[in-house]
């Protein structure tokens, strides 16, 4: 089976199940969601979504970020994993955010990942959620189950993004990295049961009917 045919697979099993998608953690703007998935890492969506009410209540957008101390900061989301290094990060994004972009948050890969705190994945994240812009963004479970299911070999994320985007038409990447990252949660998850796991039985633990006949 060709890289392309499982992609083909994957596409069609994951569209019946999560035929309608949203990003599982709660923003209602670019700003919001670029500070959700900067505080995202190392740390679950979920913890994230009880943390970050408090904190867009007080400063929901760049300027009254920037107005905010390191240690205010820190107070809201001390719960949240690297704490301390997110709270600089924040601040210093929102400086930049409203000294050299007016406040808006830019739609190039290259400014966002200017920004303090924010790498390729988060960029790819915004671009594809925020702004509707094809992009891959591939973590650690997305790079988990697509070398699971045999669509790259990579050994790391970046490899992993350079395989998915070959063989997943540019139209579906928006959607179908959450259905994976949705997919790994439910079906396949890093550590526990995986008896539901029916994407990688298909694909892996039994053998096609054309690769049954190509072996006869």
């Amino acid at each position: 089976m060709t890289k392309k045919q499982r992609a083909e697979i994957i596409l069609t099993e994951l569209e019946k199940i999560y035929p309608e998608v949203e990003i599982p953690l709660d923003h209602k703007d670019p700003f919001t969601l670029l500070v959700a998935v900067a505080l995202s890492a190392q740390t679950t969506d979920k913890k994230v979504n009880q943390i970050t009410p408090k904190l867009f209540e007080v400063a929901g957008d760049p300027f009254k970020m920037k107005e905010l101390e390191v240690e205010e900061i820190k107070n809201i989301i001390k719960e949240i994993g690297l704490a301390n290094t997110k709270a600089k990060n924040l601040k210093g994004m929102a400086e930049i955010l409203v000294e050299k972009h007016n406040g808006i948050v830019p739609q190039t890969f290259e400014e966002l990942e200017e920004l303090p705190g924010v790498g390729h994945k988060t960029a790819s994240v915004v671009m594809s959620q925020a702004f509707g812009i094809p992009a891959f963004p591939v973590d650690t479970h997305i790079h988990r189950l697509l070398t699971q299911w045999k669509i790259t070999s990579g050994k790391n994320v970046v490899e992993t993004e350079r395989d998915a985007k070959k063989v997943f038409p540019k139209e579906n990447w928006n959607k179908v990295h959450i259905q994976i990252i949705l997919y790994g949660r439910e079906y396949s998850p890093a550590r526990g049961n995986k008896e539901k796991d029916f994407i990688t039985r298909m694909l892996v633990d039994q053998p096609t009917s054309l690769e049954k006949k190509q072996k006869s």
